[in-house]
């Protein structure tokens, strides 16, 4: 892996549930793990829907292996990328070599 690719920072979110000062439980979502990573694939997709555009973007990030990002999963945690929330639709660990990471990646309709 050419560490000279991984040029854009990104944010892992992962979703927790916490507790108010009164008792009640709220789902949120916390920093989880920071890390650069290079940013391919980006397949911007548009359509009309109503009378509204919707973006359906889709991006990969490649990241380096370490225990925090194998832990990371497709239903728990989400990816913050340039202001942008993005979801994560699949991760593939390359054969399980333990050397990087790919999320593959859609933006959050807001």
């Amino acid at each position: 892996m050419d560490i000279a690719l991984l040029n854009v920072r990104i944010m892992v979110q992962k979703n927790t549930v916490t507790v108010d000062k009164i008792g009640n439980h709220k789902n949120e979502w916390t920093d989880y793990y920071s890390c650069y990573a290079t940013a391919s694939g980006e397949s911007p997709s548009e359509n009309t829907d109503a009378g509204t555009v919707v973006d359906n973007s889709k991006i990969d990030f490649t990241v380096r292996y370490c225990k925090a990002v194998s832990a990371v999963n497709s239903t728990g945690y989400r990816v913050l990328y340039d202001g942008e929330i993005y979801n994560i639709l699949g991760i593939d660990h390359k054969n399980f070599k333990k050397r990087s990471v790919k999320l593959k990646c859609q933006k959050v309709r807001r």
